[in-house]
């Protein structure tokens, strides 16, 4: 896979870099701000850009605007935003294309688990850090219909948020594809929404409903 990086951390940048590379990836470009980060993609075309959210010229979130740039230039684009700290906003703003990741930079240290998040985006699914997904799930209340769910649809309910497929869920779980099928129907009845075969139309549902929930 073609890859793009943009991280203005020299020492984390070179180390990223050396990770997908020993991962068999090619690293076609490295930028250190947002403009460069633009011009990067723009000249080479990568399959994937993986992108700090805080970057120079402001390091605010510099990144996160490149990335949506990107995002409308070139839908067919993989994006995976990195962040230090957990910023929910941006986990709605960009998922809606699919071929979006967002993930805390601590998750990096996980090889396996974030090499197959990046093949995820890269294939047009999405993939969420699971503390962004806790914090969008948040704590329950009278009414809610998330108290609904049961202790075991809730595990399914934030891995479907994650992005991972049905097989991804099971294999995590130690459950059976049809069991996880049928938490999937569960969820999907009690919280009003709609099911589809299609992974990413599933994971944007879900990250909607959420979304919009009071005190979000």
């Amino acid at each position: 896979m073609r890859i793009v990086i943009g991280e203005d951390s020299a020492l984390f940048r070179e180390g990223l870099a050396r990770l997908l590379a020993d991962a068999g990836h090619t690293i076609v470009a490295k930028a250190q701000d947002a403009p460069s980060l633009l011009a990067a993609v723009e000249a080479t075309s990568p399959e994937l850009a993986v992108v700090d959210i805080r970057m120079p010229p402001d390091r605010t979130d510099d990144g996160a605007r490149a990335a949506r740039t990107l995002r409308e230039g070139r839908p067919d684009l993989g994006i995976v935003l990195l962040s230090q700290h957990l910023e929910t906003r941006h986990s709605l703003e960009l998922v809606t294309g699919g071929r979006f990741g967002y993930l805390l930079k601590d998750r990096v240290f996980d090889v396996d688990d974030f090499l197959d998040a990046l093949r995820r985006v890269a294939a047009g699914g999405t993939a969420l850090d699971p503390e962004v997904v806790a914090a969008l799930l948040g704590p329950t209340g009278a009414g809610d219909p998330l108290a609904r769910l049961t202790p075991r649809e809730r595990d399914v309910l934030a891995l479907m948020a994650e992005g991972r497929t049905n097989a991804g869920i099971a294999e995590r779980l130690w459950l059976t594809a049809r069991t996880v099928e049928t938490h999937v129907a569960s969820i999907m009845a009690k919280l009003g929404l709609h099911p589809s075969a299609q992974e990413n139309r599933r994971v944007l549902a879900v990250l909607t409903w959420l979304g919009i929930r009071p005190g979000m």
